[in-house]
């Protein structure tokens, strides 16, 4: 993504301008992997020395909150950050512990499904879709 285009959609939505928070944005864009805080913050720390863990945190906080990026909780311990903020699934490894995105599954049908299965008067905040087991290079060096 250019830095021109970065900066605008970063202005659309609000967001004052920093070095850092830029850096912190291109990071999650640019790596599919679905970074942790910790993640983001050692990969930018030895070009960006004045980062903190907490800037990391806020920051994607903020992003989260405008709608920049996605919080992935596929576990209960860790949450990673994803850039597409798109409707859909996710695949982790049991092995590797890598995350994939899944995107041909039609979250919003399984989601409706959920809703319609609930009585009336509930009110559905979201839906998550994980799903856990072996990617394909694991499975490959198990047989």
């Amino acid at each position: 993504m250019m830095n021109e285009n970065l900066n605008q959609m970063l202005q659309e939505k609000g967001i004052r301008l920093s070095s850092q928070r830029i850096a912190i944005f291109s990071y999650v864009a640019k790596n599919k992997n679905h970074p942790t805080v910790d993640d983001i913050y050692c990969a930018l720390l030895p070009t960006n020395p004045s980062l903190s863990r907490t800037t990391v945190y806020n920051t994607l906080k903020l992003f989260s909150k405008k709608g920049l990026i996605s919080i992935v909780r596929i576990e209960d311990d860790e949450l990673r950050y994803d850039a597409d903020t798109k409707e859909h699934a996710h695949f982790k490894c049991i092995s590797c512990k890598r995350i994939f995105d899944i995107k041909e599954a039609n979250v919003h049908l399984f989601a409706q499904e959920c809703k319609n299965a609930l009585p009336s008067r509930f009110c559905v905040q979201e839906v998550r879709v994980g799903v856990w087991g072996k990617c394909a290079d694991c499975a490959e060096k198990e047989n």
